[in-house]
C-alpha cells in the first residue's frame, strides 16, 4: 500500500501538462531574471532592494501576462497612483499606522477611479509611510522601475517567448 502522501503528488503531477509545465519553466526564468536584475540596480544605487515595490509586479506580468493588472496602463499607472497617493497621505498625515492604512484604502480607491488597479502596487503606500519616503522614490525607484518592467516583459514576452504582449497599452 502506498503512502498517501505520495499518492496526493502524484496525482497533482498527473494534472499537469508538458506545455503549462514549460509555460512554468520559462515565466519563472524571467521573473528570476527580472529580479536579479532589479537586485543589481538596488546594490548600485545603495536603495534597499525591499523598498522596491517590483517582485509581485513581475510574478504577475510574467506567470499571467494576459491579464489586466499585467497591462502597462495598470503596471506603470497602478504603482504612480498607489505611490501618490502614499507621498499625499503622508504629507498631511505624517508617519503613522493609521494613516499607512488610510493611503493603502484610498490607493485602491484611485486605482479603481482611474482604470489602472495593479494588486501588486498596494505595497507602494504603506512603503511610502512606513519608511516616511521623499517625494524622489515617485520617480526613482517607482516610475522608472515600472517602466523598466514594462520594457523588460515587451522583450520577454514578444521577442524571446514570441507571444503577443501587451493585449492593450492603455
Amino acid at each position: 500500500m502506498r503512502p498517501q502522501w505520495r499518492e496526493a503528488i502524484e496525482g497533482v503531477w498527473r494534472g499537469v501538462s508538458v506545455a503549462n509545465a514549460v509555460a512554468g519553466v520559462v515565466a519563472g526564468l524571467g521573473g528570476a531574471l527580472a529580479i536579479g536584475i532589479m537586485e543589481w540596480f538596488a546594490l548600485s544605487s545603495r536603495y534597499p532592494l525591499a523598498a522596491i515595490p517590483f517582485a509581485t509586479s513581475i510574478v504577475l506580468v510574467m506567470g499571467a501576462p494576459e491579464a489586466e493588472p499585467a497591462q502597462p496602463r495598470a503596471v506603470i499607472g497602478g504603482h504612480v497612483v498607489s505611490t501618490l497617493v502614499g507621498l499625499a497621505v503622508l504629507q498631511l498625515t505624517g508617519p503613522n499606522a493609521w494613516a499607512a492604512a488610510l493611503a493603502v484604502g484610498l490607493a485602491i480607491l484611485a486605482m479603481y477611479l482611474t482604470a489602472t488597479f495593479h494588486p501588486p502596487a498596494g505595497i507602494d503606500p504603506l512603503l511610502v509611510i512606513a519608511n516616511n519616503l521623499a517625494w524622489t522614490f515617485l520617480f526613482v525607484p517607482v516610475l522608472a522601475g515600472a517602466v523598466l518592467l514594462t520594457l523588460f516583459a515587451y522583450v520577454w514576452h514578444r521577442l524571446l517567448r514570441r507571444r503577443h504582449w501587451p493585449q492593450r497599452w492603455l
